[in-house]
């Protein structure tokens, strides 16, 4: 089946590309919504901008949107990005959801509107072992942002590997947050992944927000 997939950069939209790809469908493009708001309720609003760098090392067509980010509008924004999926030929659109009822329903809902089926392979797995999976089966990726109590903050902006997974589940146990980060804990930006041709590298600054919120802030990417 010929389909395109959501795309935030972050390691949820990149790990269910890579199981698209798996299962054998065929991805036309990646789909990148760009929220004018922070607070968008439905997209990922940290460093989405440098997605074009991540769709060609895969060699992927890329679409961006910009959208409100404001409740409701910005599924008008969805909308339209379906639709332009759906001439390029797609029958189907994949995206990472893995516990968010109001994420995955909104996306289904508008994808049955415009006669598009959805895929969504990490709803409700297992968060602690879906992060080791990530490791264990070669995605580098980075924390770019981190709003919860509790967090190890130490690890923006480098590359996590299995003993900084180990050290976010037993923080998330003892702290109370997601470890997969879906309640907004924390946002990633993916470095390499299995579909990459090459590994990017990437030059951003960290920034403390507040007591328990920081920020890696990518300036380039080489």
């Amino acid at each position: 089946m010929k389909i395109c997939a959501l795309y935030s950069g972050g390691k949820d939209s990149t790990y269910a590309l890579h199981w698209a790809v798996f299962k054998g469908f065929d991805v036309l493009c990646l789909i990148t919504l760009i929220p004018k708001r922070e607070d968008s309720w439905m997209f990922q609003y940290p460093n989405v901008n440098f997605t074009k760098y991540q769709a060609e090392a895969m060699g992927l067509k890329l679409f961006t949107f910009t959208t409100s980010g404001e409740k409701n509008l910005e599924l008008e924004d969805l909308k339209r990005a379906f639709l332009r999926a759906k001439e390029e030929g797609a029958k189907g659109i994949v995206s990472g959801a893995l516990l968010s009822d109001y994420q995955r329903l909104n996306i289904s809902v508008i994808a049955e509107e415009v006669g598009l089926k959805t895929y969504t392979p990490l709803w409700r797995k297992n968060q602690e072992e879906y992060m080791r999976w990530l490791v264990r089966d070669g995605f580098k990726f980075i924390i770019t942002s981190a709003s919860a109590y509790g967090f190890p903050f130490e690890l923006l902006g480098k590359i996590i590997e299995a003993e900084d997974v180990e050290k976010i589940i037993e923080a998330s146990r003892k702290f109370g947050f997601n470890p997969a980060f879906e309640g907004g804990e924390a946002e990633t930006f993916v470095t390499y992944a299995p579909l990459f041709k090459r590994e990017l590298k990437v030059i951003g600054k960290l920034r403390k927000l507040s007591d328990y919120e920081w920020r890696y802030e990518i300036i380039r990417i080489l």
